[in-house]
């Protein structure tokens, strides 16, 4: 008789512990032990929260090199099932030899389940014992548990799923991730002291009430995006910095449909629009995508989402300043080209046309479609097609966390029938279908490769572009980890497989938790607007923006959303932490410590940087990077 010695460790989360009966069968190239039922001395502790327990399994000779093992669990008479979290589970053969079989899984059926050993012996298609546990059958399995689904035509694909509960356990929330999660979305109006106000449906009479609601809740930088929102530099430096900053490009050439000349933007100036662009000097917006989108009902009125065009000089001071709004892509009379010489209230309008455009394109393009809807696209084809041995499911695995469960929730509390963006947002609805439908088919794969696409949108000098200088530096860190030894030569997989990690992870941070810092502070960031732009200029007053703003209830609901999907859960993982520890070879648990290694040298820099800047940049400081889209 030998002997191998099991010990399996129960993972340190809520619930994870089991009182059910575990067993297991051993499985190797040269044979298979009995069906072993793991009673210890620790009796029902062998299986609690954080447990490491060990066990003897007997076999009459060797079974060779250890290939997989199969776990189940049984429940005692008059107990329930139970669910458990086994983290993995470690093998000493009687030669000495120590297997390490990642779980990191939910075992919540009384069902027999096999995990293979972390090191993915090829030993499958040679053994004819090993037939029946081929590799295909773990694949097909995936493919019952991931199965893909239409959301609505032309948008990606997305998993087919009834209910949160009825998803696969290892992608669902944690127990802590749901209660914040819950506790946050049917509280967030009172936490924000803005309950009572969800359902007045009046205009806003004056900008100090708007003041009184913003301050039952402020962070660092909505205080200063309240004091400076109507400034130009700082209207400027959100295309940079803000929440949506893949849109400004440099501009070389004017569009034949922004009909901007010289006098306009350089009055009594030696400037001139042809020599500032040969010099990289302007730069250019443009919202097409919203071109002819039919805008919302709310509240029983019609509400207005202009498809802007705007155009900026980076002026001696290194800012770059708005010189020219036009709000409608197709050039007419009453298509007025607003300019910093006119009305305050007439060109703080154009200004504010443009923030609420620009709330929508961000939302449903940059954020939504690039980040959310991308990175259920990753997750659902890597747990349908790659075996949890594969070196590709080991590195991203982590960069899926909770992105199928948030996704399935937004599908159903925001862009629903009922979603708050459906009902509060100028673009909800049929219009958020259209927008999404011409951003799909306008995204290009160098787009989402952040080194390409800065280079095509001609922003690499561009000064206090902090998105750029801190996403580049991410992207070269990630780019350099994490590829197996035999990939190296692939370059293609590899900047592949980065633009995933960036995707999931930093790029999902820049457009998304700074949702309340820019948007909290509603004139800076209006959901909806309901009154058209003036057609004839100095007709405008305060009078004309108050009522052009949303309603009380649009706001304060905006608010709301805003400050839920802002807000980090306490279970945060962020880039480059792997609480599973799916990679057992040295090689790769060395590059993993290096990749660490350096995005703690990148975070101090950047913390070190914004201690000497007046609007801190710190979406993409890798402390604060979550690994995946979990919020």
């Amino acid at each position: 008789m030998v002997q191998y010695k099991v010990t399996v460790f129960t993972g340190d989360r809520l619930n994870s512990t089991t009182l059910n009966n575990v067993y297991i069968k051993l499985v190797g190239t040269d044979g298979e032990s009995d069906r072993k039922w793991l009673m210890g001395l620790k009796g029902a502790s062998s299986f609690v929260r954080g447990a490491v327990s060990k066990f003897k399994v007997s076999c009459s000779t060797s079974l060779g090199n250890l290939v997989l093992i199969e776990l189940d669990k049984q429940s005692l008479p008059l107990f329930p099932e139970d669910d458990w979290f086994c983290a993995k589970v470690e093998v000493k053969s009687p030669e000495g030899d120590i297997y390490s079989f990642p779980i990191y899984r939910w075992i919540t059926d009384s069902k027999v389940h096999r995990f293979r050993d972390g090191k993915a012996l090829r030993v499958f298609e040679d053994n004819h014992h090993l037939g029946r546990y081929s590799r295909q059958q773990e694949i097909q399995q995936r493919e019952e548990d991931y199965r893909w689904d239409a959301y609505a035509e032309g948008i990606p694909h997305s998993l087919k799923a009834q209910n949160p509960i009825f998803l696969p356990s290892e992608v669902q929330f944690s127990f802590t991730k749901t209660t914040e999660f819950v506790y946050t979305a049917s509280t967030g109006l009172t936490e924000l002291k803005l309950k009572g106000l969800d359902n007045r449906k009046e205009k806003w009479d004056n900008i100090d009430s708007i003041n009184r609601v913003f301050c039952c809740k402020k962070t660092e930088i909505s205080e200063y995006v309240q004091e400076h929102w109507k400034e130009d530099a700082f209207f400027g430096y959100q295309f940079l910095n803000g929440v949506n900053p893949i849109l400004i490009q440099c501009c070389t050439t004017l569009p034949s449909n922004f009909p901007v000349t010289d006098d306009m933007v350089f009055p009594r100036s030696r400037c001139n629009l042809a020599d500032e662009m040969k010099k990289g000097n302007i730069f250019l917006c443009d919202y097409k995508l919203l071109d002819g989108v039919k805008a919302n009902t709310i509240n029983g009125k019609k509400q207005y989402l202009m498809a802007p065009l705007v155009l900026l000089h980076k002026d001696p001071d290194n800012k770059l300043m708005p010189i020219a709004i036009q709000l409608k892509q197709t050039p007419s009379d009453d298509n007025l080209i607003f300019l910093p010489t006119d009305s305050e209230y007439d060109w703080l309008i154009a200004k504010i046309f443009v923030r609420s455009a620009d709330f929508n394109h961000h939302q449903l393009n940059a954020h939504l479609l690039r980040t959310h809807l991308l990175a259920e696209v990753f997750a659902v084809s890597l747990l349908r097609n790659v075996p949890m041995v594969h070196p590709l499911y080991k590195l991203l695995k982590l960069h899926t966390r909770y992105t199928l469960q948030i996704n399935f929730l937004a599908r159903r509390l925001l862009i629903s029938e009922i979603g708050a963006f459906t009902q509060f947002a100028s673009s909800g609805g049929e219009g958020m279908f259209t927008i999404l439908k011409r951003s799909v088919s306008s995204m290009t794969y160098s787009s989402l490769c952040m080194p390409d696409d800065i280079a095509e949108r001609g922003l690499e000098a561009v000064p206090n572009f902090y998105y750029r200088d801190d996403g580049l530096k991410v992207w070269d860190i990630i780019h350099r980890y994490g590829i197996p030894q035999t990939f190296t030569c692939v370059t293609e997989l590899v900047k592949f497989v980065t633009m995933v990690i960036f995707t999931c992870s930093a790029q999902h941070a820049a457009v998304n938790s700074g949702q309340y810092d820019y948007g909290g502070w509603m004139p800076n960031t209006p959901i909806s607007l309901q009154l058209p732009p003036p057609t004839t200029k100095g007709t405008t007053s305060e009078a004309t923006m108050l009522a052009t703003f949303p309603d009380v209830n649009v706001t304060v609901q905006g608010m709301a959303t805003m400050w839920l999907l802002s807000k980090q859960s306490s279970d945060f993982v962020p880039l480059g932490q792997y609480p599973e520890e799916h990679f057992i070879e040295e090689i790769p648990r060395k590059i993993l410590k290096d990749f660490q290694m350096e995005l703690e040298d990148l975070s101090l820099v950047i913390k070190a940087r914004n201690k000497r800047l007046e609007v801190p940049y710190t979406y993409m400081d890798p402390a604060e990077l979550e690994n995946s889209v979990a919020i």
